[in-house]
């Protein structure tokens, strides 16, 4: 029987997964992408280069995160989260952000590292500020 998420609950599996997918508009569609991320309070946060997704996501800041957790056909649970992007640009809240997804992704290549012609680097990091939150699950 599929069943409610508390706020709790769904929050908690958010908190646990690395890949969640975003979806934004795009050229008033949906769009939709895998992204590494980490959840801090009332924020996840991630990082991109520019592209197709900081385009979407700056013409439209309406954005939301889903994740979920598959054992199997009658055994699963699924989050999401709807909020707004933002992109970080205080340096100490960047800082922080950059430390968390690097702590979290040891493995992944610390693209924030990777200067562009004005010696800044190119990474866009940015947040979605959590509205709400909810889930489901079956088990």
């Amino acid at each position: 029987m599929i069943t409610h998420l508390t706020a709790d609950e769904a929050r908690a599996l958010l908190a646990s997964r690395r890949v969640g997918r975003l979806g934004c508009v795009y050229e008033s569609g949906p769009y939709v992408v895998p992204i590494n991320y980490v959840l801090d309070g009332e924020s996840i946060y991630s990082h991109s280069l520019p592209g197709q997704k900081i385009e979407a996501l700056r013409a439209n800041s309406k954005a939301c995160l889903q994740v979920d957790e598959i054992i199997d056909s009658y055994h699963w649970r699924s989050a999401i989260a709807f909020g707004n992007y933002e992109e970080i640009i205080n340096s100490d809240e960047r800082a922080r952000a950059v430390r968390a997804l690097q702590a979290r992704f040891p493995n992944l290549t610390p693209v924030e590292s990777v200067p562009v012609h004005d010696g800044q680097s190119s990474v866009v990091v940015f947040a979605i500020r959590i509205q709400t939150i909810s889930g489901a699950g079956e088990k």
